[in-house]
């Protein structure tokens, strides 16, 4: 079984994904669509990370920016994830889990997004390799966060459903996302209390009505990527160059989410129709992938705007080892549980991109240690290319390093031990009997209507 499921994860998501998909919804162009999806993500996030890689680290160059993390990626934490004992299983005992959650009602949510199990796979080879390689360590870390997730897709779904387009009975089970709602939720009630803060109510649409041409993400990619270039001190035709390249970056994303929409939304309706047979037509929540919604005019706004803050930040904040370089490609997923929350305020949504980012860097510091550890084994076995960490340094990654949800886990399991085990235990207990009141208290009252 664990070559098999080692054998199906090999392939990457823009193989197994379609696969898994035309299956489920008997469509092979819906397939093919989310296919190619992934294939254009993966081919406008590679124009990031090769483009932007040497003149950022030029930038740390000269200006003698000493930090030990090294930016692995998401690529190094997935091989890291799969590439051990407790990520080859981590696919058929995650669904046993959601199907055990969905018959005693703790979850609405049916999570098919497959690829991004590499999140509870991440968490479970940290927690195996700082517990001196325990499985039981590893899957117990890997289910709380699984578990935890599904309650938070459960609980963010009508927000999510409400505030994004075409998006009817899905929700967000990824934790990297789902990390940043607590953020969200907070920092926004605060904004809300302060005198006037809603006269900047300002979205992506009033940002180009205010600034013109100029708040068009295309042409705001295209000043920040130029601002890079001259940070960096390249020449003018780099200068230009890489201007226009996250222009493109810009423009792109949102045309290849459109491609995901295309193809899963047949898909969500399939399997809607088939559980809810199986459910006797109770409500039930497709869990997807959040490459979805990336493409939001407001997400792609502030994450243009947070990538050179990250930098800044990186530098300035005490106590950070971490330069963000390969991860920026993924600033766009920090904001998709956000938005809802924020309902698009520009201003409101990189106040909290600020604060939750900057945080993360400080995760994704704390927990290289343990990163490290598990990465060097990885290579050792394996000679995976993406595990390998250069020579002097240690590995970090904001995905999913950065998270809240892996940060809590790693701290009760290596700093607590049984005594962080009881604290998660009890956490994830009372978080699935909230879920659960909800769903009763909803279906009764459904009966009764």
């Amino acid at each position: 079984m664990e070559q098999v499921f080692s054998y199906i994860i090999s392939l990457g998501a823009s193989v197994m994904m379609p696969i898994l998909f035309t299956i489920i919804g008997k469509s092979l162009k819906s397939g093919l669509y989310v296919g190619v999806g992934f294939v254009g993500l993966g081919i406008v996030t590679a124009l990031l990370t090769n483009n932007f890689g040497s003149p950022l680290s030029e930038i740390s160059r000269l200006y003698d920016l000493q930090l030990g993390v090294f930016d692995m990626g998401w690529p190094a934490a997935a091989a890291v994830a799969y590439n051990t004992a407790v990520g080859a299983l981590i696919i058929p005992i995650c669904l046993g889990v959601n199907f055990l959650m969905l018959i005693t009602k703790c979850t609405r949510t049916v999570n098919i997004d497959l690829w991004n199990y590499w999140h509870f796979a991440f968490i479970g080879a940290v927690a195996y390799f700082v517990m001196d390689q325990s499985l039981a360590w590893g899957y117990f870390a890997a289910i709380v966060c699984y578990i935890n997730t599904l309650v938070m897709a459960d609980l963010t779904a009508s927000k999510f459903q409400s505030y994004y387009d075409d998006m009817d009975g899905i929700s967000i089970p990824q934790p990297f996302c789902q990390s940043f709602t607590a953020f969200a939720i907070g920092i926004n009630w605060l904004l809300d209390k302060i005198p006037g803060f809603s006269k900047l109510d300002i979205d992506a649409e009033g940002l180009k009505k205010k600034f013109g041409v100029l708040g068009e993400p295309i042409v705001l990619g295209v000043i920040v990527g130029a601002l890079i270039g001259a940070v960096a001190q390249l020449d003018i035709k780099k200068v230009l160059f890489l201007g226009v390249t996250m222009g493109a970056v810009m423009e792109l994303i949102p045309r290849i989410t459109k491609l995901f929409i295309d193809g899963l939304k047949p898909i969500a309706e399939k399997t809607q129709e088939v559980v809810q047979k199986k459910w006797a037509g109770k409500k039930v929540y497709i869990g997807m992938s959040p490459a979805l919604v990336i493409g939001h005019p407001t997400t792609l706004v502030a994450s243009l705007i947070l990538i050179p803050l990250a930098l800044l930040m990186a530098v300035a904040l005490p106590g950070n080892e971490f330069l963000p370089l390969a991860s920026l490609a993924g600033m766009f997923y920090v904001f998709v549980m956000v938005l809802p929350y924020t309902k698009g305020n520009v201003v409101k949504t990189l106040i909290v991109g600020i604060v939750a980012v900057g945080i993360g860097l400080w995760f994704v510091t704390d927990m290289a240690p343990a990163f490290t550890q598990a990465a060097q084994t990885v290579y050792a076995q394996t000679q995976d290319p993406a595990a390998k960490i250069p020579e002097g340094f240690q590995a970090g990654a904001l995905d999913f390093a950065s998270s809240l949800f892996g940060w809590v886990i790693y701290k009760c399991v290596n700093n607590l031990a049984y005594v962080g085990m009881g604290v998660l235990t009890i956490i994830t207990l009372v978080m699935m009997w909230i879920n659960r009141q909800r769903i009763v208290a909803d279906e009764a009252k459904s009966k009764n209507e």
